[in-house]
């Protein structure tokens, strides 16, 4: 933590962040093929996240998951299934596709304002009923008051109660605005024992931005390169055309590298993306998920 605390800032030059993306988003549509749909496709975290939202949506969701690969041989299924801790209980039981991890958001989600012991207490019966993901948002009030131990000691915390479940750490950029505290936030997150940095809720505008995808990314490889451990990218609020999720893509290809472009170090909290990339894939209209 020393290390991090002493080592969090950094400039950046008016227009830097815009012209770097210029230039890789321009390149994107190189990767305009079947190829890149699917392994797009394979990286999604499919999204329901609204407050109608019950157990026969998160049993909709499995069982359309589930029943994927019969449908579509031959093509990827999504990463993971995400949805509130309430609905955690339904997709378990419906869920039949073993690759396909359970995400729940918690923690307070979306705006983190409520107690400490309350969001590591979700998160740990989120775990109980099945999730083994799971997506968090930094505590932006401690951030911009600027402290920054309150906000890592959180994540540290809530980092534990996950116990095995891999945790994603939301930093909500559109909040945060600037690229240096973008940036910030990201060393601050990864520090405390993120095993991903995401974007957005979706819930605040502007949510995923490619200008914010490459700050992040840009911290994760200062990260890697200083601690030598892989933390992933989730691009998250707002993808929903094929067009848009190459754009992400392509700023991962760039800044991490291939050895990130898998669903393993990178993913996409979506909903109706799922369906443009499978209407990409087939060459007609898809409304399967």
């Amino acid at each position: 933590m020393k290390w991090l605390l002493s080592n969090i800032d950094r400039e950046f030059q008016d227009g830097e962040v815009e012209q770097a993306v210029a230039e890789i988003v321009q390149k994107s549509a190189e990767l305009n093929s079947s190829e890149w749909y699917k392994l797009a496709l394979s990286c999604i975290d499919l999204t329901t996240l609204n407050s109608t939202d019950n157990a026969a949506q998160g049993e909709k969701f499995a069982k359309n998951v589930s029943g994927f690969e019969e449908k579509f041989p031959g093509l990827p299924n999504v990463a993971a299934i995400c949805v509130y801790p309430t609905l955690v209980e339904s997709v378990k039981k419906n869920l039949r596709a073993p690759n396909v991890k359970l995400a729940s958001v918690a923690a307070g989600f979306p705006s983190s304002q409520t107690y400490l012991e309350i969001k590591a207490q979700e998160i740990q019966m989120a775990v109980a009923k099945g999730a083994n993901e799971i997506d968090i948002v930094l505590n932006l009030g401690d951030f911009l008051g600027e402290d920054y131990s309150t906000a890592i000691q959180e994540i540290t915390v809530l980092k534990k109660a996950c116990g095995l479940a891999h945790l994603k750490v939301i930093l909500e950029t559109g909040a945060l605005k600037s690229p240096a505290k973008i940036w910030k936030a990201s060393l601050l997150a990864m520090q405390a024992g993120a095993d991903f940095i995401k974007t957005s809720t979706g819930k605040l505008e502007p949510a995923a931005t490619p200008e914010a995808a490459w700050v992040m990314c840009s911290a994760i490889k200062n990260y890697y390169e200083k601690t030598g451990k892989k933390v992933g990218f989730k691009a998250a609020g707002g993808i929903a055309e094929t067009t848009d999720v190459l754009k992400y893509i392509a700023i991962v290809k760039a800044v991490l590298g291939d050895e990130w472009l898998n669903n393993k170090l990178f993913r996409v909290g979506a909903s109706r993306l799922a369906n443009n990339l499978l209407a990409s894939i087939k060459g007609e209209k898809v409304n399967y998920f």
